[in-house]
């Protein structure tokens, strides 16, 4: 089943919704609400996260809770015993579409297009976690149906909300290091499989439903420990590698201050597809058009899976004689590293996860995260405190606060004020769809390991023909 049935038949389950919404749609262009009734779709690990940012909100009434997994809704419930409680979003939605305002999908990365686009089919906003979907073609339909009724979307990339990533942004823009011929950017997380599928089947939990897990998905029987809770960014049918967990996070600032589009070419150093899980290490160098922030041609850099970066001439520090990050944090989760990488790099080591501008002034260094750039010329660090108070001034930024307790729900409220018609979202799907399809790019280039792949922004396919096949996927009717 492609995604059209999926949603027409998803559609078919809450006939209602092609009636007006009303007031609680919060369309732009509709009565502003005072307060906002939010359904969240996923509540168990990030979801949990999503939804203690949300809530926190003052606005903000929580209002039904969805999960698959009986164990992460009853946590969920305890700390909001008003909100109803769903296993299906589907009849979530058909049922409580007229008393809820707003929708959070903080699901597996395979269900994030098919559950946001029937909440915006009904009318509804959106908050989806990163990365936006699971295929090229989702973000693009989600991208067109949010643009197509006016809705308030964000992608969860909560760091994009931070002073040093505004700082960052900023700065590049003001012409720092002039004109930017490259980025490389690196995290050593393991978000990769290279074992082989495995056989057999184990009891499904009591807990949790598979079937509902597996959505639209192919059906496939459940094994302890390669699925639910936690392993499936490792696998292709779930979600997208480390590219498409920490990428995201990672790419965004270059990506946002350099004005990027999506790429013309994209090559994937990395082994041999297996057809179940990611290469564990993958180098991924992608070609883009010139913006007014960049040289002729811009190439990017990508490196992840344990050890990452590699050796290269632009990531040497001053102090250094090697690359090489004297950490190996490849397991940490997301939540970990953004309390572990508050703490400065020691000298001359790379922070473990970062980026690195390369331009015609020189070069800045921006760790990931929670951490001031760096600027580097001739192999020495320059002062630019002074371009840091201009900016800072300049756009009335104030000064930096690393506390994520603090900054972590900053992005989040922002999607809540934006619902509630008091402020603008700075990742809306208008930029995540742009910022994912490039991401998912490289991760189809890692089903033809070092062959450049040709990409048609236009006609939104490859030249190799071969490979447009992983532009989209079946969906199965659950």
């Amino acid at each position: 089943m492609n995604k059209r049935d999926f949603i027409k038949n998803a559609a078919a389950l809450s006939t209602f919704v092609l009636l007006p919404s009303g007031l609680w749609s919060c369309k732009k262009e509709e009565k502003k609400l005072t307060r906002l009734r939010t359904a969240h779709i996923g509540v168990g690990n990030m979801g949990a996260e999503d939804l203690k940012a949300i809530s926190s909100h003052a606005k903000v009434d929580v209002t039904v809770l969805c999960d698959v997994d009986a164990n992460n809704l009853a946590a969920a419930k305890e700390l909001h015993p008003n909100a109803k409680t769903y296993t299906d979003y589907r009849v979530m939605l058909k049922e409580m579409g007229d008393e809820i305002d707003a929708v959070v999908v903080s699901t597996p990365d395979h269900t994030h297009a098919p559950a946001s686009m029937m909440a915006m089919e009904m009318d509804k906003p959106v908050y989806c976690q990163k990365p936006l979907t699971h295929y090229v073609s989702e973000a693009r339909a989600m991208n067109k149906l949010a643009e197509e009724k006016g809705l308030v979307t964000q992608m969860g990339i909560q760091v994009h909300s931070f002073y040093d990533y505004k700082l960052a942004t900023l700065l590049i823009q003001s012409g720092i290091i002039g004109k930017v011929h490259t980025v490389r950017a690196w995290s050593p997380k393991d978000w990769g499989y290279d074992g082989t599928e495995p056989t057999g089947s184990d009891p499904i939990p009591e807990s949790l439903d598979w079937n509902l897990w597996l959505g639209t998905s192919a059906e496939r029987p459940y094994k302890e420990g390669f699925y639910h809770p936690g392993n499936w960014r490792k696998l292709v049918d779930y979600g997208c590698g480390t590219l498409g967990d920490m990428g995201v996070h990672i790419f965004d600032t270059p990506y946002n201050a350099l004005n990027l589009q999506v790429p013309k070419t994209i090559k994937n150093e990395c082994r041999e597809p297996n057809g179940f899980g990611f290469p564990q290490k993958n180098v991924v160098t992608y070609e883009f058009p010139q913006t007014e922030y960049t040289a002729e041609t811009l190439k990017w850099v990508w490196y992840d899976g344990p050890g990452a970066p590699e050796d290269h001439e632009d990531l040497i520090l001053p102090g250094a004689k090697s690359t090489t990050s004297t950490e190996d944090t490849s397991k940490e989760s997301m939540e970990d590293k953004m309390s572990l990488d508050t703490k400065e790099a020691g000298e001359g080591t790379l922070p473990d996860q970062g980026a690195m501008f390369i331009g015609e002034k020189g070069r800045l260094l921006l760790p990931h995260f929670m951490q001031l750039p760096k600027k580097i010329v001739d192999g020495e660090y320059v002062d630019i405190s002074a371009e840091i108070e201009a900016v800072e001034k300049a756009n009335n930024m104030g000064k930096p606060i690393r506390n994520y307790d603090t900054e972590g729900p900053k992005h989040y409220h922002q999607f809540v004020d934006a619902c509630l018609g008091t402020d603008k979202t700075t990742a809306p799907f208008s930029y995540a769809s742009r910022l994912t399809e490039t991401i998912l790019l490289g991760v189809i280039a890692g089903r033809f390991p070092n062959q450049v792949l040709h990409w048609d922004s236009e006609n939104a396919k490859f030249a190799e023909e071969e490979a447009n096949a992983f532009l989209e996927g079946d969906y199965r009717n659950f």
